[in-house]
């Protein structure tokens, strides 16, 4: 089972143990997830904030043995509910609502949970070089926590192994997600192009990100599924490089066959809310017969996370966030891949997917291949 399977990991997760074969693969998710058509799955609606409902979909369901929860809720312009009691307690309470009629069955064999950069406090405070798994738990409150906490106590009681991911900067395909650039940058490109406007980067901050290709997690998803050396370890996740969207800005534009040059929009945020751009988005879509018309309904918050990323700062406080990712290799995942590679596949993918038009895709927007 893919618990927010309409997300980015999510969706990731769900072709690439469709693409694995020997899964009977489950989404749950309240939107149907976007993904290629080859990708065979079930998809059960549910709310994971109804108690009784999750218990009810569950005991209708054949044995899951395995779980990915990549299901979360996060609060308009993100940064404002990472410290909400409220916003934590809903996360945990999801959380809750599914594992625990799902361990009650006695069918599950593992389970993998998602945490994040946030688990060091890096939206907090100054973090030491690199984060290592191996630190303290770091004391803030944090939906992450109530998470972990849960899963400990369940696979203690019924005797499931588990992995604790910690991926950084995710790129994807999937639409309407709370942190998926493609998505923003996708859009950006494509709007900028159609009104002659410069591809120029919004912001001012050289910050360095630590990208995760979705579809190679995926496939860490896959293999921790069925690997003894995942069980019971939490592990930093990242394509293996560091990246600067800045100093990466002008070869993109290049790979798009855009002017990166001229003055740049204040923010993404503002530069999606402008009437003439969200206008422009319509004119797009519906001459290139996209899914999707509606700017929000691709976005998500994709443009609010590129502001936070953009800025380097959070809340007022400075996060140069580097992970160590050797635990993860000395455990046997050693796959990589360029972190610019990764965003030119995944503007690729969600136009192969009719959610761009496809003057985005680096392969086909100056008649080449990059």
């Amino acid at each position: 089972m893919i618990a927010g399977a309409s997300g980015v990991i999510g969706a990731a997760a769900l072709s690439a143990f469709s693409r694995a074969g020997g899964w009977h693969v489950t989404a749950l998710s309240r939107r149907r997830p976007v993904v290629p058509q080859d990708c065979v799955f079930d998809h059960v609606s549910a709310d994971l904030t109804d108690a009784d409902a999750c218990a009810s979909s569950v005991a209708e369901l054949p044995a899951v043995t395995h779980l990915v929860y990549a299901a979360v809720a996060e609060a308009p312009g993100l940064a404002s509910g990472w410290q909400d009691a409220a916003l934590i307690e809903q996360n945990g309470q999801m959380f809750r609502n599914l594992l625990g009629p799902l361990a009650a069955r006695s069918d599950l064999q593992h389970v993998s949970i998602l945490q994040g950069g946030k688990a060091y406090g890096a939206h907090l405070h100054p973090v030491t070089v690199p984060l290592r798994e191996s630190s303290p738990r770091d004391q803030h409150a944090n939906f992450y926590w109530l998470h972990e906490d849960f899963t400990r106590e369940q696979a203690a009681r019924y005797h499931f192994a588990f992995t604790i991911w910690r991926p950084q900067v995710l790129l994807g395909s999937a639409p309407g997600a709370a942190m998926n650039p493609v998505a923003g940058i996708g859009a950006f490109a494509a709007i900028c192009r159609e009104r002659g406007l410069p591809f120029a980067l919004p912001g001012d901050a050289v910050s360095l990100w630590e990208m995760v290709d979705a579809d190679l997690f995926a496939d860490a998803l896959v293999w921790s599924a069925s690997t003894e050396a995942a069980a019971g370890e939490t592990f930093n996740f990242t394509n293996g490089d560091i990246c600067a969207l800045r100093h990466a800005w002008p070869d993109l534009a290049a790979a798009l066959a855009l002017d990166d040059g001229g003055e740049a929009p204040e923010s993404f945020t503002a530069f999606f809310a402008d009437p003439q751009n969200r206008e422009a988005w319509h004119g797009i879509a519906a001459r290139e017969g996209l899914l999707l018309d509606d700017l929000d309904a691709l976005l998500g918050q994709s443009h609010s996370y590129l502001d936070i990323l953009n800025s380097g700062r959070v809340a007022d406080k400075a996060v140069p966030m580097v992970v160590s990712t050797i635990r993860l290799r000395q455990a046997g995942f050693g796959q990589c891949i360029d972190s610019l590679v990764s965003l030119r596949r995944q503007l690729s993918a969600m136009v192969g997917l009719r959610l761009l038009p496809r003057s985005c895709d680096p392969q086909h927007a100056d008649g080449t291949t990059l």
